[in-house]
């Protein structure tokens, strides 16, 4: 690394002496910036503000950034003005400093190596606090002593550090903010107008709610029979699919309409979900296939989809009896990894809470909805969690669910961005069935079951995907054709019939 001029900034006083740092790092850097603004186009690193040990360098990279992100040149005759009134800067001799940074061409030579050890450095002194936030916590026992809750703290804490992140990545400018936004709009216009989000793999659903959202927690609820496990299997599949896929085209990442699944199944075994995935794939009966009632032409099928799905990106867990904090520790790793871009929970009332909530399974469930929802924002993804209703919805006469019917539904509707229902009419007309009709019953009884089976008809493979709750759009319903003896859900035949808005 070539030699530095030493600038006079301010030295940091009390215990930030000892913290990792490169004053003359930051500084050569900076003039290496001011000397040719195309350096920034070039780094290994995301630099921030934060990263810099010295506020005032900080200071200086926020705006040089600024100016260049405006085509405008970065040099000390235009940050001139910004930094007039500066305290800092009248600190270290004036405005002048800025010219005295471009002194050297030594930074031009270790541009690069001076933003790894910048980016690096910062990491360090994250590191330290961290440390010294965990052995502070572990050694106060003034309140009650909980050792699990400090490790997920400081496992967490940790995975920030190992990500970049940290408390520096906290605070995000709105022209930052609204760069991420303007991303997701350009997304949504290359997909044909509908798809801003990861795809659900089913045109009428991305066509409503625009595809799954990262840092979003949706909330997909049904009553037992209704094939909610099902239609997070099939959009799980969906999703890693067009990753795939479109990873093959050569679709950068960032335009990938798909993402890499993580399912944590906590109801079924692994090769339960995968003999269903299978079965939805192959166009084979679930039943049959469990049962080894097939032929050999399906046996084919089912080798050819296995071939298929050994490359798919979806990774399956199931371990029983998971805590809240087992699950994001799992999903963390999983991420880092592995990359996975989408989460599936399988379901919600499964999961366990801390020790402390005690017997309150009200208390409990607030818990892990946030803490699904804590997930989502921390790893920058979507989560999806599955949820059973209560058995309100059977005692009223039109069986679509509403929000109050979500079991311990206040918090989840609190948390949740989005809260779909999966509702199945055929489900509960199949179940009023009349007596059949025999030879000698009276013509009532051949209307009745006559009635029965025209209504039957009407409804047979049928869906509905009941949109209650939406932060980005609008409420309302799509519709969609399932096929029960593969448990698989897909758009209707006449588009034009696939969803609907409320009034």
């Amino acid at each position: 690394m070539p030699e530095l001029a030493l600038f006079p900034v301010p030295a940091p006083a009390g215990d930030e002496r000892q913290l990792p740092r490169n004053i003359e790092a930051e500084a050569a850097f900076l003039g290496a910036i001011l000397i040719d603004n195309r350096v920034v186009e070039d780094l290994p690193v995301a630099l921030v503000p934060d990263h810099f040990f010295e506020p005032l360098h900080g200071r200086i990279f926020q705006q040089t950034m600024a100016l260049i992100e405006r085509n405008s040149i970065a040099t000390p005759v235009t940050l001139k003005p910004f930094f007039e009134n500066d305290e800092a800067m009248k600190a270290v001799g004036g405005v002048g400093y800025l010219a005295q940074l471009t002194g050297s061409g030594a930074g031009l030579i270790g541009a690069r190596d001076f933003a790894r050890q910048i980016f690096d450095l910062a990491l360090l002194r994250e590191l330290v606090g961290v440390g010294r936030t965990l052995v502070e916590s572990a050694l106060d026992t003034s309140e009650s002593v909980d050792p699990q809750a400090q490790i997920e703290e400081a496992e967490t804490a940790l995975y920030r550090v190992a990500g970049g992140e940290a408390e520096m990545g906290s605070v995000k400018s709105f022209s930052a903010a609204s760069l991420t936004a303007l991303q997701a709009a350009e997304r949504a216009l290359n997909s044909g107008g509908h798809l801003s989000g990861i795809t659900t793999g089913i045109g009428s659903m991305n066509a409503k709610i625009g595809g799954m959202h990262n840092s979003d927690l949706m909330i997909l609820a049904g009553r037992p029979g209704m094939g909610k496990t099902s239609l997070a299997t099939n959009i799980a599949y969906n999703a890693a699919e067009r990753f795939r896929r479109d990873e093959e085209d050569g679709i950068p990442p960032e335009k990938n309409m798909g993402a890499k699944v993580a399912f944590f199944s906590l109801e079924m075994s692994a090769d339960q979900l995968a003999t269903r995935v299978l079965a939805e794939q192959s166009g084979v009966s679930g039943e049959a296939l469990r049962m080894g009632k097939i032929s050999k032409e399906q046996f084919q099928q089912l080798s050819r989809a296995a071939q298929t799905l050994q490359t798919l990106p979806l990774f399956i867990d199931d371990t029983p009896g998971l805590t809240i904090a087992g699950l994001r520790t799992r999903a963390r790793r999983l991420q880092r990894r592995h990359g996975i871009g989408f989460i599936v929970v399988d379901y919600l009332q499964l999961l366990q809470g801390s020790p402390k909530s005690g017997d309150n399974r009200v208390q409990e469930i607030s818990e892990i909805s946030r803490g699904l929802k804590t997930l989502a924002k921390e790893l920058n993804l979507p989560v999806m969690a599955l949820s059973q209703l209560s058995r309100q919805v059977e005692s009223r006469e039109d069986k679509r669910p509403q929000l109050s019917d979500l079991r311990e539904s206040g918090s989840i509707e609190q948390d949740a961005d989005m809260v779909l229902f999966v509702f199945r009419e055929d489900y509960y007309v199949a179940a009023r069935e009349p007596k059949r009709p025999i030879e000698g019953d009276d013509v009532k009884i051949h209307a009745q079951h006559e009635e029965w089976a025209a209504e039957m008809e009407r409804v047979f493979g049928l869906a509905e995907i009941i949109v209650a709750k939406s932060r980005h759009g609008s409420t309302g319903k799509v519709r969609l054709h399932f096929e029960a003896k593969t448990t698989k859900f897909s758009d209707l035949a006449d588009e034009s019939q696939a969803y609907a808005d409320y009034e």
